[in-house]
């Protein structure tokens, strides 16, 4: 019910109650300029165009006007985006081209339903409002059933509903979901009767050309490309949009009639070598555009001239042409209708306005051409291809017929590309291959996978990715992959996932596309890193990782060939990123581990020891980790703390291994401003400790290995000078240390030139006077103080203590003992 679906009446008057609420109800009124025309295009956009020269004023852009499936099975189903007419053609009996009695909005309104074939219908209808400024057109407010925000005032506002409805069906046969699609529409109702628009609107199906001419005198009035094809057409009145006719006409016919009009000398953008015809009158014939977007497949009802290439489909009480868009072609197929409209010179533009009746030919009207096999000529700017039902045929030398609408033609010009039922177009001559909205070059390996799986540099929506080309017992982990691709992508450490095509021989993805791999990062001399230090690269990946655990999915895969290096952005700067999702398992919830009929997963090298023995405990290979003690010879601070790390994360036994949020805590990854930070944070909070107290105990314990006997004698005289001014240190303490360290920032500006000079500035050379003469003291310190980690200052700095880091303290202890100190 039209009226239904347009007013909207409960919708609107809970709106006008959320206004008035906020105390203005007298601003819904909005007066709109009568010189604004409303232009809805197939991506979604809404453009208030200038009426006199149909310049765009502003764009609202919103979701597609349809979404349907990119890959097309039997039966096709095409919907008209005009009003969400579907069309069907194929299926298990060859059925050719039929109109299918109801439109998506009205199986939304008698859903759920079954037919008698055994498919279920299940409907959704969403409504929306848009508050819309009317001078720039910026969403000042969206309006839901579930939601609404309040409103400030304003007298400039337009209020435009807006209908989502989205179909499924599902078929209890095979027990498959059959196809599924998502048609837009704005609430508008039609124009009053004394309503007086005297403009006629003709739209191009194949892209957003649309010519507007003058319905009394046949002038042309203005000419705009949209670069969508044009859907709907309105104008305001009485504070809603009213929808107005327009006319879909083939883009190749709306030029040639508007040539035809005398008024192109007026039109400087109308550059098109279009001969002038002679001829007292043409016949249009109607026809059925098949076209693809973005968003899918769609069929649109559409007027052709006398010489447009048509494909002849003969179906069951209708006439149809497809029409395929020729240009600088010497193939025409002259079709005859029963029906047509006539254009004359003497009524010009004008009569293409009158309504075409439908064509409905008598069953012994056979048309001129399907059986006189015209042959289309090879040329460089035409490459075409051949689909006869399944098969794919070499098309180099075909005499074409054209017979029903078995055999479908399609090709790429250099002007127009028309889209039909098959998802696969390859163009022998580049070698490239189309793949719904993929293309990519057989030729341009950049890699190969497990499995037989091949990816290549290929584009996606003009955007450079890789694609991934997975054979078909790998379809399931495939699906897989995808899936959790979608749900993990967010994170900029991890690949990001644009789309999957499928065709009768293989599965592609289409993912980002990288630079390199961490082997070629590490391996390579000449890798140009632009700017990626290997410390920050580490902590890419654990950010990466740590995003995948937080979503309770387990890589199981993790080696240098599946850690990428992007591309370089906008400012010459690459990151690190995750790929190859194949074996990754999401963990059910509550679970932690997966048992062993997963299966051992990984590539050999790579995978944990845990994984390939029964027993880890008694691996043999367990003690290698511990056989170098990382303190034996003298190391600078950012060596002691990485080995300890990498240690942790090497280790035999899975619960001394940090996880990987954790890694991301540890000192390895601060800066030298955190590690001031942290340093002056200790210090304070063991100011006040007792001596015997357990924190300063644990804190100088093995003391004297990190201060090196007595921290006194290692700096320099400057700063010994100033130390003995002011209060006594001991130089054998840890806490006397931190705290010089703390006194000397907290009065830095009040130091001698001498001392500043020699400390450096603050923070990092201040931090590295000290850590360069103290290697151990910011990982002694910062485990010592695992007493405090529950407590603020130090929650994000702390890794929870681990088995094998309490090992540091015994072999410092032992080290002390035996009266070894570290000299520089």
């Amino acid at each position: 019910d039209t009226a239904t679906k347009n007013d909207c009446p409960l919708l609107w008057h809970l709106f006008s109650k959320a206004v008035c609420l906020q105390g203005f109800c007298g601003s819904s009124t909005v007066s709109v300029p009568e010189s604004l025309l409303f232009v809805s295009t197939l991506d979604g956009n809404l453009h208030a165009v200038s009426k006199r020269s149909g310049t765009i004023k502003w764009t609202l852009k919103e979701d597609p006007v349809l979404q349907v499936p990119t890959h097309v099975s039997e039966p096709a189903f095409l919907p008209d985006p005009n009003d969400g007419s579907l069309y069907s053609l194929g299926g298990k009996n060859n059925e050719g081209l039929t109109k299918l009695p109801f439109t998506i909005p009205e199986l939304v309104q008698a859903s759920p339903c079954r037919s008698s074939d055994g498919i279920l219908y299940m409907g959704k209808k969403q409504d929306v409002w848009y508050v819309v400024d009317l001078l720039t057109g910026e969403k000042q407010q969206t309006l839901t059933s579930s939601y609404a925000e309040m409103l400030c005032p304003s007298s400039s506002l337009l209020y435009l509903g807006r209908t989502e409805y989205t179909i499924t069906m599902y078929d209890t046969k095979s027990r498959e979901l059959r196809w599924n699609a998502t048609y837009s529409d704005y609430a508008f109702t039609l124009p009053d009767d004394d309503t007086k628009h005297n403009m006629a609107h003709f739209v191009s199906n194949g892209d957003g050309l649309v010519v507007t001419v003058d319905s009394e005198s046949g002038d042309v009035q203005w000419v705009q490309n949209y670069n969508s094809p044009v859907v709907a057409i309105y104008i305001w009145q009485r504070e809603g949009l009213r929808k107005v006719p327009h006319t879909n006409v083939a883009v190749e016919t709306l030029r040639y009639l508007t040539f035809m009009s005398g008024e192109v000398g007026r039109i400087t953008q109308w550059n098109y070598p279009f001969p002038r015809e002679k001829k007292t009158k043409d016949k249009l014939m109607s026809t059925l555009y098949v076209g693809k977007h973005s968003s899918g497949l769609y069929a649109s009802p559409s007027l052709v001239h006398d010489g447009v290439t048509v494909v002849v489909s003969d179906v069951k009480n209708l006439t149809i042409c497809f029409f395929i868009l020729l240009w600088n072609s010497v193939v025409r197929i002259t079709v005859v209708c029963s029906e047509v409209t006539v254009i004359t010179s003497g009524f010009g533009i004008q009569a293409l306005w009158q309504p075409i009746p439908a064509l409905r030919a008598p069953p012994t009207a056979v048309p001129t051409s399907p059986h006189e096999h015209p042959t289309i000529p090879t040329c460089p700017s035409l490459r075409w291809v051949i689909r006869l039902m399944s098969m794919r045929m070499p098309v180099s030398k075909i005499i074409i017929p054209v017979v029903q609408c078995h055999l479908i033609l399609f090709f790429k010009s250099a002007y127009w590309l028309t889209y039909v039922f098959s998802s696969l177009i390859s163009e022998e001559e580049s070698n490239i291959v189309r793949i719904g909205n993929i293309t990519f070059n057989p030729r341009d390996v950049i890699g190969h996978g497990a499995e037989g799986t091949i990816v290549y540099r290929g584009q996606f929506d003009n955007r450079p990715v890789a694609v991934k080309r997975i054979l078909p017992e790998c379809f399931s982990f495939a699906d897989r992959e995808v899936q959790l691709l979608r749900e993990s992508d967010e994170h900029p450490n991890v690949i990001r996932y644009f789309c999957t095509e499928r065709d009768r021989q293989f599965q592609y993805i289409a993912i980002e596309l990288c630079n390199s791999t961490l082997q070629e990062y590490v391996e390579r001399k000449d890798f140009n890193r632009h700017g990626l230090e290997p410390v920050t690269l580490l902590e890419q990946t654990m950010s990466g990782l740590a995003h995948l655990h937080s979503l309770n999915i387990v890589h199981r895969d993790l080696k240098p060939h599946n850690i990428l290096v992007s591309m370089p952005n906008t400012h010459g700067r690459v990151k690190a990123m995750i790929s190859d999702f194949g074996l990754c398992k999401k963990l059910a919830v509550g679970r932690h581990s997966f048992s062993r009929k997963s299966g051992v997963p990984g590539t050999e090298g790579w995978i944990a020891p845990e994984v390939l023995s029964e027993d880890a405990k008694h691996n043999p290979v367990r003690a290698q980790t511990h056989v170098v003690w990382p303190f034996a010879l003298p190391h600078s601070t950012t060596d002691i703390v990485a080995r300890n790390l990498i240690e942790q994360m090497l280790s035999m036994e899975p619960e001394k291994r940090p996880l990987a949020d954790r890694v991301l805590k540890h000192p390895f990854f601060w800066s030298l401003e955190k590690q001031l930070q942290f340093f002056q944070d200790v210090s304070d909070r063991i100011e006040k400790e007792p001596l015997d107290g357990p924190i300063v105990r644990q804190l100088e314990r093995g003391g004297r290995v990190v201060v090196r006997g007595v921290w006194r004698d290692h700096i320099t005289v400057p700063l010994q000078t100033d130390l003995r001014k002011f209060r006594s240190y001991k130089g054998g303490s840890v806490r006397d240390l931190l705290r010089a360290m703390r006194n000397k920032k907290h009065h830095y500006r009040e130091l001698p030139d001498e001392v500043q000079e020699t400390l450096g500035s603050i923070p990092d050379e201040f931090v590295s006077y000290f850590t360069s003469r103290f290697p151990l003291l910011l990982q002694h310190t910062h485990l010592a103080m695992r007493f405090c980690a529950v407590e603020r200052p130090f929650l994000m700095a702390w890794v929870v203590l681990t088995k094998f880091c309490s090992h540091i303290f015994s072999s410092i202890m032992r080290l002390e003992a035996e009266g070894f100190l570290l000299n520089t």
